[in-house]
């Protein structure tokens, strides 16, 4: 029997509570108002996307039973835009609401570790151009000033070139001595962590997308909401 049920686990019908709950938590809650109108296209659609984060949910919290994998405490957790973005929208709100999916996260993607060519590639596509030297300037009226040779009138830059360090030189109608040039900005730094968590989430999604696959059942009413053969899906090509 599936009446009332929120989806299938391993053949085994959900209640949909939690779903009800939530539901209606966001229709009496502060946003409510931005909310579809009930009983739409766009409402069905919501309920949707909030089922699969209940059944994402729920998967999550049977696979770390199995695994008898520690539960850290439940306090929700915040991913920032590009964490969300590599995840999807239904991974990320579970991951930050729920500690069972954390935990599960955690085990999958334990053992990942990006390639030597994908950090080397990443760090070619993000690397910045070098910054440009910079001399530090003294000026005979007790000024200084940072400066870019190559903003500096040629005659100029040539004879502060080649003068000794504190030397003063007058060329193009100025006056100036060059000083210890100041040192370069740090360079880009390494990109291994960031392309390591990159791969982590990549892992988790493959991890996820096979397991819901294999293990839940979805119910009329409560599909995937991009699942291009329910009704409410408007995007279809």
């Amino acid at each position: 029997m599936t009446a009332g049920a929120l989806g299938l686990l391993d053949g085994r019908p959900l209640p949909r509570t939690e779903l009800d709950r939530r539901l209606a938590a966001l229709r009496s809650g502060p946003r409510s108002a931005a909310l579809p109108r009930p009983g739409s296209s766009e409402d069905r659609q919501l309920a949707r996307w909030v089922a699969q984060v209940v059944l994402t949910e729920e998967l999550c919290a049977a696979v770390r039973t199995e695994r008898g994998l520690p539960l850290a405490a439940d306090t929700p957790a915040r991913l920032d835009q590009q964490a969300a973005v590599e995840l999807g929208s239904i991974t990320a709100a579970a991951y930050e609401g729920s500690a069972a999916v954390r935990a599960v996260y955690e085990s999958v993607t334990a053992d990942v570790r990006p390639r030597p060519d994908e950090v080397a590639h990443y760090r070619a596509m993000t690397a910045t151009h070098p910054a440009p030297v910079r001399w530090h300037l003294a000026f005979p009226d007790g000024g200084s000033c940072e400066a870019d040779p190559d903003t500096l009138p040629l005659a100029l830059a040539a004879a502060l070139r080649t003068a000794t360090p504190g030397e003063w030189v007058t060329a193009a109608g100025c006056t100036a001595a060059r000083h210890a040039d100041l040192p370069p900005p740090p360079t880009d730094p390494d990109p291994t962590p960031t392309v390591h968590e990159a791969a982590r989430r990549a892992a988790f999604v493959r991890w996820l997308d096979h397991a819901r696959a294999t293990r839940l059942t979805l119910l009329p009413g409560l599909e995937h909401p991009g699942d291009p053969t329910q009704p409410d899906n408007h995007h279809r090509h």
